[in-house]
């Protein structure tokens, strides 16, 4: 398939496009997400890519990426090149702010906000909106959760997305809030990471299966938006894919004709409706 280069035509034809759910896990639009510590190195042959130019990644049928800005108390550097040379292929911008506990929460809020801010008035953007999200470490606190989540929804207007671990404190942690609470919580979308069926958590929280599994286990939202199937570990001075590949869920270990492993994600809908959500979550650009 022939991918647009500009964003604003595919918004004009996603008025008249329906928003539900693809039939099929093949025709969710995928989002790449990276950070610093991309492009890994190369393992086969194929199409490459950097910071300054991920042409390939859109080539390949990526239709967004979350570039990180930054990680408890320190900001990425690579992050606003990815977004220009990834707004300048005509995908979507987005960006998220790893969250750790040795900082308070709302000083992390602070410098994610000012990073997006800055990013935004940063240059003349073809996409309408940069998303905000979320990647909360798996010793976070239900205070630091919210008071990131609603520190910067003040300051910016935009909730962003919360992006959560396979984790058994998570979903202790979260699983046991209360109704309000819960109520809180899921005003943000839900970004599950899940690379393989049988993945456990813990003897409280066996393999869940699926991303649907994973739903149910942490009790708070009625389904995922985003679903990182596929993650990448250091091993033996080696990068090492982990994609999520069983039942009818099957995902190939490269994406399209990339030659090294990335961070991969696909998104709960058709691509009218990624466009509309990336909106209703970012900061708008125009």
């Amino acid at each position: 398939m022939k991918h647009p280069t500009r964003l604003p035509s595919i918004l004009l034809l996603s008025l008249c496009i329906r928003a539900s759910a693809p039939d099929s896990l093949g025709a969710m639009p995928e989002i790449i997400n990276v950070s610093a510590y991309d492009p890994k190195e190369k393992q086969r042959p194929g199409a490459s890519f950097s910071e300054h130019d991920v042409s390939a990644l859109r080539e390949s049928g990526a239709s967004g990426l979350i570039a990180r800005a930054g990680k408890g108390g320190n900001l990425d550097e690579k992050c606003a090149a990815f977004l220009t040379s990834a707004d300048r292929a005509g995908m979507l911008p987005g960006i998220y702010y790893r969250l750790q506990t040795h900082v308070d929460a709302v000083a992390q809020a602070n410098q994610f906000i000012a990073r997006a801010q800055s990013l935004a008035r940063g240059r003349a953007w073809n996409a309408p909106a940069l998303l905000l999200c979320a990647d909360f470490d798996a010793k976070s606190r239900m205070s630091d959760i919210l008071g990131f989540m609603d520190r910067v929804e003040s300051r910016t207007g935009v909730i962003p997305v919360a992006y959560l671990e396979n984790s058994t404190q998570l979903k202790q942690l979260l699983g046991s809030a209360d109704a309000a609470t819960k109520a809180k919580l899921r005003r943000m979308p839900y970004w599950l990471a899940l690379y393989a069926h049988d993945s456990g958590a813990g003897p409280d929280f066996p393999a869940p299966g699926s991303p649907r599994g994973l739903v149910d286990q942490y009790r708070v939202w009625p389904d995922w938006t985003l679903w990182q199937y596929g993650g990448v570990d250091w091993e033996r001075g080696r990068s090492r894919a982990k994609v999520y590949n069983h039942g009818l869920q099957r995902f190939p270990l490269y994406f399209g004709n990339i030659d090294r492993p990335l961070e991969r994600n696909v998104f709960n809908g058709t691509l009218a409706a990624l466009q509309t959500f990336w909106q209703r979550h970012g900061l708008r650009l125009k």
